[in-house]
Formats: structure tokens, C-alpha cells, sequence
């Protein structure tokens, strides 16, 4: 069976937390969890008639003078970018986690979760933003991790990205 490691990133409080929660045990808790470090899950899907075991790396949100710890990602397949569209601010940092991550890692399969859809009349970020990064290469979902919205969708899509990259046999079994 293979394995991917598959990294969850962003700034603090965007729901990445949620997201994994969601998808790994369809459970939605609204009290905010701070990560402090990594938390690791774990969940079985198949995908393209393959059974892949994923290793989710909840990692602790990104925040002023505490960067994302990149040395964490450099053995992923792939990672899933999560920005809060109530927060403006979480689409800078986004935007920053990428630039490093090209440039200290390489490129990797990613997609950009814009989190917390059920609250979409309070987006901060305006559509045209959102047309501008896809325009660049970047491939979004809106999700939300309350209503379960394109949650499993975003794993699913992130890992058959991940299976039609080129090789990446250091995780595999």
C-alpha cells in the first residue's frame, strides 16, 4: 500500500485543524484548538483503484516571527495551503509559505483551500483576487470544514495529484 505524507499549511486559525477533523473522523468542533508543533492523523482512501494510506501533518498555524518549519515539508507529496477568507491577512501569509517553500524545497503537488465558505458574505478577500491566483497556477477550493463542504473533494484531489506526479517512492511500501 503506499503512503503520502501530505502537510497542512497556513497561518494560525484558518481551520486546518477543523479540516483534518472533518475529513478523518467527520467530526466538527467549534472551539478553537491551537496546534502547538505537528499533529499527526491518518486515513486510508483509494484513489485512482489505489489504496493510499495518508499521513495528514497538521502543523501549527504560521504567525508574526514564527514561520512554518519547512524542514517538516521537505519529505511530503504534497500540501494543502488553507487560507480563511474572513481574513485577509491569512492570504499574505499563504502567499509567503509558497514563495519559501519553492524556493527552499522545490515545487510539490498543493492546492489552496480557501476555508470557511459557510461564512462567505464576510470574506474579506474580494472574487477578483481569487481569479488572479488561479490565473497564476494555483488551484482553489472553497471549503468549509463546519458544513463539510468540498472537504473530502480537497484531500481526494490533492492525492491524485500526488499519484500522477512524477516518482516519489521514499514513502511508498
Amino acid at each position: 500500500m503506499l503512503k503520502k505524507k501530505i502537510c497542512m499549511l497556513g497561518s494560525y486559525g484558518v481551520g486546518k485543524t477543523s479540516l483534518v477533523g472533518r475529513f478523518v473522523r467527520s467530526l466538527f468542533d467549534d472551539k478553537y484548538h491551537t496546534t502547538v508543533g505537528v499533529k499527526i492523523d491518518k486515513k486510508v482512501v483509494r484513489v485512482e483503484g489505489q489504496e493510499v494510506t495518508l499521513m495528514l501533518w497538521d502543523m501549527a498555524g504560521e504567525e508574526d516571527g514564527a514561520p512554518v518549519k519547512l524542514n517538516q515539508v521537505k519529505d511530503a507529496s504534497g500540501y494543502l495551503l488553507v487560507i480563511d477568507g474572513t481574513r485577509a491577512k491569512t492570504l499574505e501569509v499563504a502567499q509567503s509559505i509558497q514563495q519559501r517553500v519553492v524556493a527552499e524545497i522545490g515545487s510539490k503537488p498543493f492546492l489552496v483551500l480557501v476555508n470557511k465558505a459557510d461564512l462567505r458574505e464576510t470574506w474579506e478577500i474580494p472574487d477578483s483576487t481569487w481569479g488572479e491566483l488561479a490565473a497564476s497556477g494555483w488551484t482553489l477550493l472553497e471549503t468549509s470544514a463546519k458544513s463539510g463542504q468540498h472537504v473530502e473533494e480537497a484531500f481526494l484531489s490533492l492525492t491524485s495529484r500526488i499519484l500522477q506526479a512524477p516518482a516519489d517512492d521514499e514513502d511508498d511500501d
